[in-house]
This record gives structure tokens, C-alpha cells and sequence, in this order.
């Protein structure tokens, strides 16, 4: 890829979703696209380009979709979903009693398994959220992804990466060489296209927000912007998950460590400097 292309696919990336690539990420560049090469029936990565800088606004999109990592899985890093459910939700159910409704935002939900993992560990909960309304709503710049995420149906390499066996037989029913997700299971969730780098004050309130392993490829700048944007829409008493590689020290004040380790932060606002979070263990 000629250098001037390159510059200004990096440009155009940063501008819509914050990737910042490095000039040595040429090939990854090009890895990415040469799919989209293919299905468009184009002669080479010179077309894609022509029509980048021509404005063609679906093959714009189709490339930002292309560069975004899709890494994901069921209980991924298991540990900061058994933080979920065993200080969290106690927390949620001791705290939210009154209105009996708490609200999570999975962004960045790739093809979803992030948010389905968290609507299973509330549906295993039983009784003690009996009467609750509990919404996830999962968001991601990708509309193939949010596609998948909607459609609720895994290969068998998805369902076995991370997901105990148990579970898998009682949320999901095997359909041809897939796993189609149970309907209880898929109700709890909303899934939705949403830039992080837009306003997420339409979206409503959160009490828990995961934004895990998403501002990795940004710049300071960049996860600065959208860390404010979170901590925006977060409840005064509300938690962050980020990934364990992510620390936000020195990045926004708005939140502050609970567990380093897991990437657990809770909300910090000088006005409510004594709020209980919901991350703090009993």
C-alpha cells in the first residue's frame, strides 16, 4: 500500500471509530480489507481506496467494520463476571429494591456474547430477581456484528470458548451444526449500532457499564473523550468494566479503581464523594 493511501486510510479510521493504526500496520491494512476486495469483486486494494476517497458512504462503512477487532467470547476472563454476580447484582438487588429495575451497557458487544454471558448469570440467579426488570443494551459500531449478536446463533468453536457445558445445554438448543441461544436468553438483551465516539446520552442512564478490551487501539485523547461520555450516562453509584490490560490511571479522573486486576472502576463525582458503589464487596 502506497504511504499517502495508508495515511489517509489511518485517517479516515481514527475520524470514525478512534483506531489509531501505526505506519508499520500496513498489512494488517491490507489483511482486512482483501475480504471485502473479494466480495465486492474489486480488482485490488487500489479500488477500495478509489472509492474511500470518492465517499462512498456504505464501502466507508463496510471498511470501518472490516478494521475492528471482533475478538470475543462467552464469560471472557471469567473473573470480572464472577465479580458480576457475586458482589454486583447483591449489590443491585440490596440498592435497587424500592424500583426493582437496574439497567447494563455492554460497549463494543462485538457479535454479543459479552451481553448474553451477563443476561445468563441474571437467569441463573433465580429467584432473587423474580419481578425485576433488568435491561442490557449492547452496542457496537458494526452492523454485521450487531446482525449476529441479534440473530442469537453460534458455531461450536464460539459455544466452546468459555462456556461451561452446563450452560450450554440449558440456554441453548442445537440447531443443524449451530446453537441457537434460548428466547428467555435473547429477551433480556437490546442490541443497537452506536458510535462510542458519539453522544451516548440518548441511550439512557446505566448502573453498570462494560467497556472491556474497546479503547485499547485509541489514542490518550480518544479513550479520554469516551471515558467522559461513559461516565456521563453512568449512575452516581455505578461500576466499569474495562479489560486487565486497560488501567485507566492517568487517563480520566471520572473513575476510580476498585480491582486492578479484574478492571473494576466505580464512578467518582466530587459531589457524591460519599456514594456506596455498587462495586464495593459487603
Amino acid at each position: 500500500m502506497h504511504p499517502d493511501d495508508f495515511e489517509f486510510v489511518a485517517r479516515l479510521l481514527k475520524d470514525r471509530s478512534g483506531l489509531v493504526l501505526t505506519r508499520d500496520k500496513g498489512y494488517l491494512v491490507e489483511n482486512r480489507l482483501m475480504p471485502l476486495v473479494r466480495q465486492r469483486r474489486m480488482k485490488g486494494i487500489n479500488d477500495v481506496i478509489a472509492g474511500l476517497r470518492a465517499g462512498e458512504a456504505s464501502l466507508t462503512d463496510s471498511v470501518v467494520d472490516a478494521m475492528m477487532a471482533k475478538d470475543t467470547a462467552f464469560f471472557r476472563d471469567w473473573k470480572p463476571f464472577e465479580h458480576f454476580r457475586t458482589v454486583v447484582l447483591p449489590n443491585l438487588i440490596a440498592q435497587r429494591g424500592t424500583k426493582k429495575t437496574f439497567r447494563v451497557l455492554c460497549a463494543g458487544v462485538s457479535t454479543g456474547q459479552e451481553a448474553y454471558s451477563l443476561a445468563i448469570i441474571m437467569r441463573e440467579y433465580g429467584r432473587a430477581l423474580a419481578g425485576w426488570k433488568a435491561e442490557i443494551v449492547g452496542v457496537d459500531i458494526s452492523a454485521a456484528s450487531i446482525a449476529t449478536a441479534q440473530l442469537a446463533l453460534y458455531s461450536q468453536f464460539d459455544v466452546q470458548r468459555g462456556l461451561p457445558i452446563r450452560l450450554l445445554l440449558k440456554h441453548f438448543k442445537k440447531r443443524d451444526e449451530s446453537w441457537s441461544l434460548n428466547g428467555d436468553i435473547q429477551g433480556m438483551v437490546g442490541f443497537m449500532r452506536w458510535n462510542l465516539m458519539d453522544d451516548l446520552f440518548p441511550l439512557g442512564r446505566f448502573d453498570v457499564i462494560l467497556c472491556r478490551n474497546v479503547l485499547v487501539y485509541n489514542d490518550l485523547q480518544t479513550k479520554f473523550n469516551v471515558l467522559q461520555k461513559l461516565a456521563r450516562v453512568a449512575a452516581d453509584d455505578g461500576v466499569l468494566y474495562v479489560g486487565r490490560n486497560e488501567p485507566l490511571t492517568g487517563v480520566s479522573s471520572s473513575f476510580k479503581v476498585v480491582n486492578p486486576d479484574l478492571g473494576v472502576y466505580t464512578v467518582t463525582r466530587a459531589e457524591k464523594a460519599t456514594t456506596r458503589s455498587l462495586a464495593d464487596a459487603t
